[in-house]
């Protein structure tokens, strides 16, 4: 089989009987890149040079005996992590030619863990989007269609993973950041638990709702990356100090008995044919593995894009007042420091940027904060409480990770409030800070991937990826690959 196809664990397993070096594969991914990646563009700034550097230093820590199951395998990292020495964008003019002086904690810790970093990978500029349309560079493309978008905002992240451009990526989560581009690509990709992973050095959209993770060909690649990112780190004062359960220990344990809810809110009117039919087969699977399904209720959901969509506009428009064309990234100079500060951000900031940084500081302002964003805390309080309610029947809470499958580019995007739909049912998981995956559960009639999701209790990530290793055992959907080349 192609080595660009396999799994971290595969590639590991290559790596450590010195089937393969890590220079070999390095070379062989960044070959891929050049043949896939000019219909894809997965990609913003690729690492050729370091790459191959860092291959060679992982072949000779695999010699000496030194490695991780991450040691000498070719990864990628969304462009909202910042890197040392290398460009870090987040998909905007206004941090085109920014480079960061240190690494992200993340980016820090799968380097000390040995693996190869290819690149920086597209995005919905700032975070803020589902489709990756939003990227002040270029779209990024579906591997399984290229008419049709890959999801966002870590759509480079999915569609690299998809195409073989890369053995795993890391993306971030805001309202299903990770989990919507997983589903839409045929990939998998985990939402830990707020706090679980360091968000320091990943460049802020919502303070409260950020939070990073992998996207893998499969649930136990995702659990090797989750244990190497997550843990409390002293530079984030919101990280948690709890202590990091080694994920592949628990993976393989029988679901016999485990509760699954399944919320009524999640299976509604406009949710497509085929993927509900995919996620009524799916359930069927946990059924026959033993699992016990649950009916249980999330009444607020109805209010969570009402809710998301004030809360993260709000802490945008705070945390994106500092590019302001005074301590980096572009600058406009003019004859006055007011219209320098004009004239860059609005050279230096998309439209949707805009848009979020206005609808943000209205919610703000004198006279609107009590009937907008107060309002909007106290009904994000009473998501969370459904949540903790409906985990006292059940162990993990099942539901599609999207209502369609993916669509085709520019079908939504002069339309925002369509758009912000995409993401309907990831954006209670974030609001509730709880852990949340998705795992590909079917094709639509025009074989495209539909996504399941799981959501887990806080800090029970264990628990979530024993449920989804469980579903992928019994199918076989995680192992199609699109036809691209």
């Amino acid at each position: 089989m192609e080595l660009t196809r396999l799994t971290v664990s595969e590639l590991s397993e290559k790596l450590k009987k010195k089937e393969v070096s890590s220079k070999e594969l390095t070379s062989l991914y960044l070959r891929r890149m050049e043949e896939v990646d000019e219909k894809i563009h997965a990609y913003i700034t690729v690492c050729r040079d370091s790459a191959v550097k860092e291959a060679a230093a992982a072949d000779k820590r695999i010699k000496e005996g030194d490695a991780t199951p991450l040691t000498g395998v070719p990864i990628a990292i969304k462009d909202i992590f910042c890197t040392k020495d290398v460009r870090t964008t987040c998909a905007s003019r206004i941090l085109e030619n920014f480079v960061p002086p240190y690494d992200a904690t993340v980016v820090r810790k799968l380097k000390e863990a040995g693996a190869v970093i290819l690149g920086k990978l597209n995005m919905d500029e700032f975070a803020m989007g589902s489709s990756t349309e939003n990227s002040a560079f270029f779209p990024t493309l579906n591997p399984w269609d290229t008419k049709r978008v890959p999801g966002g905002s870590s759509g480079g992240s999915a569609a690299a993973v998809a195409a073989g451009e890369c053995a795993a990526s890391i993306g971030t989560d805001t309202g299903g950041s990770i989990r919507q581009p997983a589903s839409l690509c045929g990939v998998t990709g985990l939402k830990p638990t707020y706090g679980r992973v360091s968000r320091f050095g990943m460049i802020a959209f919502a303070s409260s709702l950020d939070q990073g993770g992998p996207i893998t060909r499969d649930v136990t690649d995702c659990a090797i990356m989750l244990k190497i990112i997550a843990g409390i780190d002293p530079l984030d004062s919101t990280s948690i100090d709890a202590p990091v359960p080694d994920y592949m220990a628990t993976l393989k344990k029988e679901i016999k008995n485990i509760r699954i809810g399944i919320p009524k809110e999640y299976f509604i009117e406009g949710l497509d044919k085929d993927v509900s039919e995919a996620i009524k087969d799916a359930i069927g699977v946990f059924k026959k593995a033993g699992a016990e399904l649950v009916d249980i209720t999330l009444p607020h959901t109805e209010y969570a894009i009402s809710v998301y969509y004030l809360v993260a506009t709000a802490e945008a428009s705070s945390n994106l007042a500092r590019y302001d064309g005074v301590k980096y990234g572009l600058r406009i100079a003019d004859k006055g420091l007011l219209d320098m500060y004009k004239l860059t951000r609005d050279a230096g900031f998309g439209a949707e940027v805009k848009r979020r940084i206005m609808l943000g500081t209205y919610s703000l302002s004198a006279g609107y904060y009590e009937a907008y964003y107060k309002k909007a805390s106290e009904m994000r309080t009473l998501i969370k409480m459904d949540f903790e309610e409906a985990f006292k029947k059940c162990d993990i809470i099942l539901t599609p990770t999207s209502p369609t499958a993916a669509f085709k580019l520019g079908e939504k995007i002069a339309d925002p409030l369509t758009m912000y739909l995409s993401d309907i049912f990831t954006i209670s998981c974030n609001l509730a800070g709880i852990p949340g995956i998705s795992v590909p559960c079917g094709f639509t009639k025009e074989n495209l991937p539909v996504g399941l999701q799981l959501l887990g209790k806080p800090l029970d990530e264990a628990t979530l990826l024993r449920a989804a290793y469980n579903y992928e055992k019994n199918t076989e959907w995680h192992k199609k690959r699109p036809k691209i080349s």
